[in-house]
């Protein structure tokens, strides 16, 4: 018989003898190979196994897949994707897979801020150069690709955070193909429920789940999503397990129970955004209103064409500028000020001096990023309480 100090010590194995109704939490870093021809087989490909959870792990893969078949859902496409530990290492990850010293990265100049700066202050240092341009302009989209082969990627967010902006996905993944470029898309503002960029031609989807799969605010977590399956085994999940980029188990089960309610909650997102836009458009305070329902916003048709519904993001202007919106955001009581978007309450940011505060102020206000534009990520409250707020906020800087 073992020591009782031995017995503390040493795992025990769990009675299961039926299935769990929810996905279990495998928090483990590693796993036990049966004996030492097994884990030469699983380490050599010639058996199909987990080693450790750095390289792969049960309950990141099952919601791995699960978003990856969102993604394509309604088509006879193939898609896999990889979690990985945040949105920004979604796109960090990608890049490391796709691109090499000597490369330039084709994007536009109404990037959510830290993409920008990732490009700028990291992958710019690493020998791959950013071109900025405005990808709504497709003769000129096709001009720099054509004058600039080594071009390698084609990345862009539609629609754009923060001013909603829309750019063509199918003709952007067209050009892409013609040029010999990759295309990828930041998914997070519509989800696969509104928007679905593989099925329109895009090459990969990243998300940062942290925001509305999630939709409660609990998890920081990110997912790759790609077509070409073999080389998101080859050379995405390389990079991830490479540079140490895994998600977690504990945010993939809390990302996988936001998921239940996703289309519950982006329904009422939407329709809690349609009323609050009607709202702002017409306040005597507000100068400008961008959401995609509207028919002045000048994507409302891109959108309604490539997109089953209009989400929950919005930003506005106020006639006042900075110091109208200074005194606007400090006079909210029932909406919440916080910069990320996506959970069940509204939230406030401001671009200018928040996620966008490292980004050059003219490249900024170019793409619509003033410095009194607020932004708005509608939640799933009652439409009367977020605008019975906004009401009493705007009154104080009348």
């Amino acid at each position: 018989m073992h020591s009782f100090h031995s017995i503390c010590v040493k795992e025990v194995d769990a009675p299961v003898t039926t299935k769990s109704h929810i996905l279990p939490i495998y928090p483990t870093s590693s796993f036990v190979f049966e004996n030492i021809e097994q884990g030469i087989d699983i380490f050599t490909g010639k058996e199909q196994g987990h080693v450790y959870s750095r390289y792969g792990n049960p309950t990141v893969e099952a919601v791995a897949a699960k978003l990856a078949a969102l993604e394509v859902y309604g088509s006879d496409i193939e898609a896999n994707g990889i979690m990985v530990s945040s949105g920004m290492s979604a796109i960090s990850t990608l890049f490391m897979a796709t691109l090499k010293a000597g490369d330039k990265v084709l994007s536009q100049g109404n990037l959510y801020g830290g993409t920008t700066e990732l490009l700028q202050k990291i992958f710019k240092n690493l020998g791959v150069e950013p071109i900025f341009t405005n990808l709504r302009d497709l003769d000129q989209t096709e001009t720099i690709l054509k004058e600039n082969p080594t071009i390698k990627m084609l990345y862009f967010e539609t629609p754009a955070n923060p001013t909603l902006a829309c750019v063509d996905i199918q003709a952007l993944s067209a050009l892409g193909k013609k040029y010999g470029a990759w295309t990828a898309i930041d998914n997070t503002f519509p989800t696969p429920y509104f928007q679905q960029p593989l099925i329109l031609g895009c090459d990969f989807v990243i998300h940062s789940t942290t925001k509305f799969l999630n939709g409660h605010g609990n998890s920081i977590a990110g997912v790759i999503i790609g077509k070409d399956l073999a080389f998101m085994q080859e050379k995405v999940w390389t990079a991830m397990k490479l540079a140490g980029t895994n998600c977690n188990p504990w945010d993939a089960w809390l990302t996988h129970n936001g998921l239940k309610t996703l289309t519950l909650r982006m329904d009422r997102h939407q329709a809690n955004a349609t009323e609050l836009a009607n709202y702002l458009k017409e306040h005597n305070q507000v100068a400008q209103v961008n959401y995609l329902s509207l028919s002045d916003h000048p994507d409302h048709l891109l959108a309604k064409q490539q997109m089953s519904g209009y989400g929950g993001m919005m930003s506005f202007e106020l006639k006042g500028g900075i110091k109208a919106g200074v005194k606007f955001m400090s006079s909210l009581k029932f909406c919440t000020l916080a910069p990320t978007l996506g959970d069940t309450d509204t939230l406030i940011l401001h671009p200018a001096s928040m996620s966008h505060k490292n980004v050059d102020k003219a490249m900024r206000e170019r793409n619509g990023i003033t410095d009194g534009l607020i932004r708005v990520s509608v939640g799933i409250e009652s439409v009367e309480d977020i605008i019975a707020d906004m009401d009493q906020a705007m009154s104080s800087i009348q």
